[in-house]
C-alpha cells in the first residue's frame, strides 16, 4: 500500500502540472448505485467483502436523495447461465460465472431500501454506461451532476466514474460510499479519480449539498 508520503509526493507532482480543478454540483443530480448487490457486500460469496459500512452510508445518502426527489439509479452484474453474454471478460475474471440471473448475489442488498420506482440496470461489463440506456434516461430527466457510490473502488466504480466524465456530468464521489476488496487499490482509485476524473467528497459534504437541492 502507498504511503501518505507517496501521495503527498504525487499530488506536489499534480499540482505543478495544474492538475488541480474541481466541478462541483450542477443545477440536477442523480445517485448511481454501482453493484452493491449481495454477491459484492456479503462475505460468504465468492466475490464478496464485507461492505456493510459502504452500505450503511450510502443508505444514509439514498434517503436524503429520495427526501428531494432525486433520480436514483441502481445496478447489477448478472449473466445467463451459460454465461455466453460474459465475452472474454470472463477470461480474466472467472469468478464472474456466480454472477447467474435470478440468483442472491445478483439482488440489490436489502439494507438499501430500493423502491420499486427506482432503476436497476443490469450490465455485462464494469461502466454502469456500457451496452445500457442509462446515458438517455440522466439526459431525458435533464441531469447534469451523477453522485457515484458502490462496489468495487478500482474496477466498475472508477468505470462507471471515467464514463461518466465522458458524457459530460459532473461527477462526484462520496468517499464513505464506495469500497474494495483490499485496502490498497481502493486508496490508489480514489486518489486517482479525485485528481483527474471527479471530486471525491467526505459524505457529509455531498448529504449538505443534497438537502439544499
Amino acid at each position: 500500500m502507498a504511503s501518505k508520503d507517496s501521495y503527498e509526493e504525487a499530488a506536489e507532482i499534480y499540482r505543478k502540472a495544474k492538475i488541480t480543478g474541481t466541478v462541483g454540483f450542477g443545477r440536477k443530480a442523480a445517485v448511481i448505485v454501482v453493484d452493491l448487490s449481495c454477491g459484492f457486500t456479503q462475505p460468504r460469496y465468492m466475490l464478496g467483502t464485507d461492505l456493510s459500512e459502504v452500505v450503511r452510508q450510502t443508505r444514509r445518502l439514498l434517503d436524503a436523495a429520495r427526501g428531494k426527489g432525486l433520480p436514483i439509479f441502481f445496478t447489477t452484474v448478472a449473466y445467463r447461465a451459460d454465461m455466453s453474454d460474459a465475452g472474454v471478460w470472463r477470461d480474466k475474471f472467472p469468478s464472474l460465472d456466480t454472477l447467474i440471473e435470478g440468483t442472491r448475489e445478483v439482488e440489490i442488498d436489502e439494507r438499501l431500501g430500493r423502491l420499486p420506482s427506482e432503476t436497476t440496470l443490469v450490465k455485462k461489463y464494469p461502466s454502469a454506461f456500457f451496452g445500457t440506456p442509462l446515458t438517455s434516461q440522466l439526459v431525458s430527466m435533464g441531469v447534469d451532476t451523477l453522485i457515484i457510490t458502490g462496489a468495487t473502488t478500482s474496477g466498475c466504480v472508477r468505470a462507471t466514474v471515467v464514463d461518466s466524465l465522458q458524457h459530460g456530468f459532473r461527477t462526484i464521489v462520496p468517499e464513505e460510499c464506495v469500497g474494495d476488496r483490499a485496502e490498497a487499490p481502493h486508496r490508489a482509485n480514489l486518489f486517482d479519480m479525485g485528481t483527474k476524473y471527479a471530486d471525491v467528497m467526505p459524505v457529509e459534504e455531498v448529504l449538505a449539498k443534497v438537502r439544499e437541492m
